[in-house]
C-alpha cells in the first residue's frame, strides 16, 4: 500500500468509514422502520446490510489503502510491519471523521438532524467483555489469513464474521473505536450513548492485545501471499 500515495490512501480510508457507518446506521433506521417493533427482525436486516457493505468496501477499496476502516486494524498492521509508522495518526484521524461524516449522513437520508447524540446506553462487564471478543476475533480473522498467504479471502471472511458477531455478542460486535464514535452521533436503532464510547474503546483495546500476541503465536512470520484486497503486510525483516 506504500507505493500509493498518502492523499489517496486517506481519501480511500475516510469514504470508506463513512459509507460503512452510514451503512450501518441507515440499515439500522430503516430495519427499525419496517419490523414493527420486532427487535430481531431489525438486527437482521442491519446485519445483512452492514455485511453486504462491508464485503464490498473492502473489496474495492482494499487496493488503495488496505481497506482497515477502523484504528485497531490500522494500529496491529503497522505493529506487524504493514502500515508505516508515521501513517498510523493520519489513517486513525480520517476514520474517526469519516465515521463521524457517515453518521451525520445517515440522519440526514432519513429526515433526522444532522447530529442528535444517542441516549441509547450499552454498559456492563458483559457488554465489554462481549466488546473485547468482537474485536480479538475481528484481528484474528484479517491477519491470520494475511500472515497465511490467504488475503483473498479478507473481505468475505470478515463481512461473515462481523455477521455472526452481531448475532454471537451482546454488543452487537461494533469492534472498531472509529465506528464507535460516529454512532455516538445518532440516536437511533444503532446509536450508542457518548458516555458508553469510552468502556467500548477500552474494551476493543484490550482484545486487539490479546489478538496481537495470539497473532504473533499462530503465524510467527507471514508467508508468501496473493496479491492482497483488504491488509498490506510487508515480511517483518523487509
Amino acid at each position: 500500500m506504500t507505493a500509493v500515495p498518502l492523499g489517496r490512501r486517506l481519501l480511500a480510508e475516510g469514504l470508506g468509514t463513512a459509507i460503512l457507518v452510514a451503512a450501518v446506521v441507515g440499515s439500522g433506521i430503516m430495519g427499525e422502520a419496517l419490523a414493527g417493533g420486532n427487535v430481531a427482525i431489525a438486527l437482521l436486516a442491519n446485519t445483512a446490510a452492514t455485511a453486504g457493505v462491508l464485503f464490498a468496501l473492502i473489496a474495492t477499496l482494499g487496493p488503495v489503502s488496505g481497506a482497515h476502516f477502523n484504528p485497531l486494524v490500522t494500529l496491529a498492521d503497522a505493529w506487524f510491519g504493514g502500515t508505516p509508522r508515521r501513517d498510523i495518526a493520519p489513517y486513525i484521524v480520517v476514520q474517526v471523521i469519516g465515521a463521524c461524516l457517515g453518521a451525520i449522513l445517515a440522519n440526514l437520508m432519513f429526515g433526522l438532524a444532522a447530529i442528535s447524540l444517542s441516549t441509547q446506553e450499552r454498559t456492563g462487564s458483559g457488554i465489554w467483555l462481549s466488546e473485547a471478543v468482537a474485536a480479538l476475533g475481528l484481528l484474528l480473522v484479517i491477519f491470520g489469513l494475511v500472515r497465511s498467504g490467504r488475503s483473498t479471502w479478507v473481505a468475505a471472511a470478515v463481512a461473515c464474521y462481523i455477521a455472526g458477531a452481531y448475532w454471537f455478542t451482546a454488543s452487537t460486535s461494533f469492534a472498531n473505536p472509529a465506528v464507535t464514535i460516529g454512532r455516538s452521533l445518532s440516536d437511533t436503532f444503532a446509536g450508542i450513548a457518548p458516555a458508553s464510547v469510552p468502556g467500548f474503546i477500552v474494551a476493543q483495546i484490550a482484545g486487539a492485545i490479546v489478538a496481537v500476541i495470539l497473532i504473533s503465536l499462530l503465524w510467527p512470520r507471514p508467508v508468501a501471499s496473493e496479491p492482497s484486497v483488504a491488509i498490506d503486510i510487508q515480511p517483518e525483516d523487509r
